[in-house]
């Protein structure tokens, strides 16, 4: 019997550079320096750009050029709805993507909280769709484990760990021993050496306020 391929959407974890102006050095100084603080994570991960607040043309062929010098590879724009900026955008070789907001309704099945009891390696990803996700164990650098809604890990967290993935601020990451490459919840995040300053090793919940990260040491 032959084997035929398939096409079907999923769901990916995509970093959005967003572009205040027209001027695109500056975005991609910052890219280079995102790059530069941790490697593991962002050098060859998709990135799409948003211009929602571009205004003025822009140079799409060295926007695509500057963000591969940086180490990520350019996946598309999104954010325009003037057709002529679109044409250009695409000419460049980028594709043109439409980002939504999640509809939610008083109505929405929550799924029961997922358990995983084993390790998470390095290279896995776990995604909890529509549920909470709950680690009884340790997650392992180069690891990434993704909830719709709250993480708890009872074990150190030193992979990647993006709570709240369809958009819930109100998501909470709680871990007993935070080493993390990388938190996120809703799109907000923080890298390694950000958590180094204070929060290193310590037990945590992690909780979005005000539209920003911020990190409770809990008392065990």
């Amino acid at each position: 019997m032959t084997k035929t391929a398939d096409l079907k959407g999923s769901n990916f974890t995509l970093s959005v550079l967003h572009l205040p102006d027209e001027n695109i050095s500056h975005a991609l100084q910052l890219l280079e320096q995102k790059v530069s603080q941790a490697p593991s994570f962002f050098t060859s991960a998709p990135v799409v750009i948003n211009i929602e607040k571009v205004s003025a043309h822009i140079d799409f062929s060295q926007l695509k050029n500057g963000v591969e010098q940086a180490g990520m590879i350019p996946v598309g724009i999104t954010g325009c709805k003037d057709n002529r900026i679109l044409a250009l955008a695409r000419e460049a070789g980028f594709a043109v993507m439409t980002s939504f907001k999640p509809h939610h309704t008083n109505h929405t099945e929550l799924l029961p909280t997922q358990v995983i009891k084993t390790p998470i390696r390095s290279g896995q990803q776990v995604y909890a769709r529509n549920c909470d996700l709950v680690i009884l164990n340790n997650v392992s650098p180069g690891a990434e484990i993704i909830a719709d809604g709250s993480i708890h890990i009872y074990g150190t967290l030193r992979g990647r760990a993006i709570a709240g993935a369809s958009g819930q601020k109100g998501a909470k990451i709680f871990c007993n021993n935070l080493q993390s490459e990388l938190i996120s919840i809703a799109g907000n995040y923080w890298l390694s050496d950000k958590i180094e300053d204070q929060h290193w090793k310590s037990s945590v919940m992690i909780s979005m306020i005000d539209d920003h990260l911020s990190i409770e040491t809990l008392s065990i």
